[in-house]
């Protein structure tokens, strides 16, 4: 009886024991995970945050380390003041920001980058990696390995675009042009909204929440229709150009009541119009010339015939 007791004692204390090693590498992977966090956030941080960061993790007097606190408390609220002052005024919001150390010498360090964030209503997600080598009067910063993915709705008119951007690097021309194809989109959507808000079933949109294409019904005339299709494309080099085009669709029965020479230059009229009054009100005059609205029109879009 006593054997066996001995012999449960000494299956329970090397179950222990098993217990307190995997606890013990448990523990030393938290503190190189510390330490690597400690690592980066001081390699982010000016010499003045590093030091108030070392009083408050305990290396200095406790009132030190509490006016440090404080001191940061005033840092952070600036931090964040600054950055919806930035927001405000280049339309960017930046959701998250990870850094992760690739590479820490006295001569070199690199760094991975992940930025997420929205500008208008078109995400975005960058992923580089910044290399920072040490010894002369400033140290020398590169971007490599530059990684752009965004949830563009005329992806193909942006592709060519990233493309460049991301064998060139230039980080900075991206965040420029996305806020100059970011505005260009919401004067396209506004202005699509406007039309059906106030035309109703006249105007019809399809093709998700930002579409390209418009068509116009004439309330008479059924199969005549008129398609704007407005799209935004952008060189590689970063020039953001609105192109809106008028596509007249007429059946050969409703052609007959049309000179066929007034038909065929609408494009041409418009384009013309587009250079005089701007998209919203070029298409306000092709929507009167055309006839759509002859009759009255209810709020809610209905023709009201006589």
């Amino acid at each position: 009886m006593e054997k066996r007791i001995n012999e449960e004692n000494k299956e329970e204390v090397m179950l222990l024991e098993e217990n307190i090693q995997r606890l013990q590498v448990e523990v030393a992977q938290l503190q190189r995970q510390r330490q690597r966090r400690q690592e980066e956030l001081a390699l982010h941080s000016s010499q003045p945050l590093r030091d108030a960061l070392l009083l408050v993790c305990g290396h200095g007097p406790k009132e030190d380390a509490h006016m440090a606190l404080s001191s940061l408390r005033e840092q952070v609220e600036q931090l964040e003041e600054d950055l919806q002052r930035q927001t405000k005024m280049n339309g960017i919001s930046l959701r998250s920001c990870t850094a992760r150390i690739l590479q820490s010498g006295s001569t070199k360090s690199v760094q991975e980058m992940c930025v997420c964030g929205q500008c208008s209503e078109l995400d975005f997600q960058v992923e580089f990696q910044l290399s920072e080598i040490k010894g002369g009067e400033r140290p020398e910063k590169s971007i490599n390995s530059l990684n752009v993915v965004t949830a563009a709705s005329d992806l193909c008119n942006f592709s060519r675009f990233l493309t460049g951007v991301e064998e060139s690097r230039e980080l900075l021309m991206f965040f420029r042009t996305l806020r100059t194809f970011s505005d260009r989109m919401n004067e396209r959507r506004h202005a699509f909204r406007h039309f059906q808000a106030k035309y109703g079933q006249v105007a019809c949109a399809a093709g998700g929440s930002n579409p390209s294409v418009l068509t116009f019904h004439h309330p008479n005339l059924p199969g005549c229709t008129f398609l704007v299709h407005w799209s935004v494309d952008v060189s590689k080099e970063g020039e953001v150009t609105p192109k809106v085009d008028l596509l007249p669709k007429i059946p050969d029965r409703a052609l007959q009541l049309f000179p066929s020479q007034g038909v065929g230059s609408a494009a041409e009229a418009f384009h013309s119009l587009l250079r005089l009054l701007g998209p919203e009100a070029a298409v306000e005059e092709v929507i009167r010339a055309a006839g759509l609205l002859t009759n009255e029109m209810h709020d809610d879009g209905h023709a009201i015939h006589p």
